[in-house]
């Protein structure tokens, strides 16, 4: 099958339309965000949510039916590629995480009635989500050993368990649960998936965890990441998203575009920092010349360069990949955008810091707040250790072991001379 992924020039000019639009009108709030605080931000960015709205590209990434445009993942990759600038440009768009992923779960396994009193007011802004399945005691890359339980009472389910890392837990009005319902399903059948009201009886909020990316834990109502203990929490059986022992299932239709779109976010965080770094190099002088005169400097560009390419077409194709075959077919090329992109990200932020010196190490720009996001891409949706794995057992499983007599097995230049025997002899009588 032939593959490309052109981009139609209506589709173009929305790219077009965006990327002024996060970088004229987003930028500038990074700024003063810690300022205006989360009910701030809100008012800033509305203008901007009706001005999407009216391009047609509010939560582009759900089906036509809810208001998206049905986008495949090609189209939803070039706009996240934009929306990655910046860490506020999703929100004015309608897809910021976890709100964006648990709008697609909601969409894909929730009820009409699930859609009608979550998913409605999710996608107009009056609802905020929180997605919680990560737990301290077990590890997050293996979810398969998750130990919060779900266990059936009457017409009700109790759910207990500890979670951490559910992003906007302590905001959240309702959050989507993963708990065990039966412990001895097969690994990838045991949990299913809840919907849990944040003012249920038994919800704990026990603090937002401080990370490398925030250090404060009171940062405010962006980006927090929640540790939760769930205390006999008990829900109707109208709460169970999708059916009961689905909950791998709907999170793999989650994580599959979700590491996509990931990918092209960090291309555009990459892209931000090597402008950063090339405008530097250009201006910046030091012992004679600039430094884009010094061959290290050359060296960063060009290596940078060849990296985030290789990584864009790298995601591109799983995302043509994920279109045209499925999520299944595209796993592998999944699993390699997640390492690769990550370790692109990382350096290509390292090098523009190490350009700007003492400037990039400060605060003065989001380089720092850039490297500090970068190190997380490492650990999230999977440990790239883990996606590094499942590349490499995919890929043997195309070979075959060789077998290896006891006997003497002929070196190559022993067979080749064998049978090519014929031949040698006919050229060596001419000689």
């Amino acid at each position: 099958m032939a593959w490309d992924f052109a981009t139609e020039p209506e589709f173009q000019e929305h790219l077009d339309w965006m990327r002024a639009l996060v970088r004229d009108e987003v930028w500038p709030i990074e700024t003063v965000f810690d300022d205006l605080g989360y009910d701030g931000f809100k008012r800033a960015i509305a203008p901007l949510q009706d001005r999407v709205k009216e391009r047609g590209l509010w939560a582009a990434h759900l089906p036509p039916d809810l208001g998206g445009q049905g986008y495949g993942q090609v189209k939803l990759g070039l706009m996240h590629e934009i929306l990655g600038t910046s860490p506020l440009a999703p929100a004015v768009f309608g897809n910021a995480a976890p709100d964006s992923g648990n709008s697609e779960i909601l969409a894909l396994a929730g009820s009409n009635d699930q859609k009608d009193r979550y998913l409605h007011p999710l996608l107009a802004g009056d609802l905020r989500s929180a997605f919680s399945m990560t737990e301290p005691e077990t590890a997050g890359s293996d979810p398969t050993l998750l130990q919060t339980r779900a266990v059936k009472d009457g017409d009700d389910w109790v759910i207990n368990g500890h979670k951490w890392f559910s992003t906007n837990g302590s905001i959240a009005d309702f959050l989507i649960v993963m708990a065990v319902t039966d412990p001895d399903a097969r690994p990838h059948q045991r949990a299913s998936m809840f919907i849990v009201d944040a003012d249920t009886p038994g919800v704990h909020v026990v603090r937002d965890v401080a990370t490398m990316e925030h250090p404060g834990e009171s940062f405010g109502h962006y980006g927090n990441h929640a540790e939760i203990r769930y205390e006999d929490v008990r829900v109707p059986a109208d709460a169970l998203l999708g059916g009961e022992g689905e909950g791998f299932l709907i999170a793999q239709h989650r994580l599959g575009p979700g590491r996509i779109h990931h990918a092209m976010r960090w291309l555009g965080v990459s892209r931000r920092a090597f402008d950063a770094l090339c405008e530097r190099a250009v201006s910046r002088h030091a012992f004679g010349s600039v430094l884009a005169d010094k061959q290290s400097i050359q060296n960063f560009v060009a290596d940078s360069a060849a990296e985030m390419h290789a990584a864009r077409l790298m995601t591109l194709h799983a995302a043509w990949k994920m279109d045209n075959e499925g999520a299944s077919a595209a796993r592998t090329e999944i699993s390699m955008i997640k390492f690769y992109g990550a370790r692109v990200l990382h350096d290509v932020i390292d090098r523009a810091i190490q350009v700007h010196g003492a400037l990039g190490y400060s605060t003065d720009l989001p380089l720092e707040a850039m490297y500090r996001y970068a190190r997380a891409a490492r650990l999230y949706d999977g440990a790239d250790e883990v996606h590094r794995q499942s590349v490499a057992r995919r890929v043997l499983r195309g070979y075959e072991p060789t077998d290896v007599p006891s006997e003497h097995v002929p070196t190559r230049r022993e067979a080749a001379r064998e049978r090519f025997a014929d031949l040698l002899e006919a050229v060596t009588s001419n000689d």
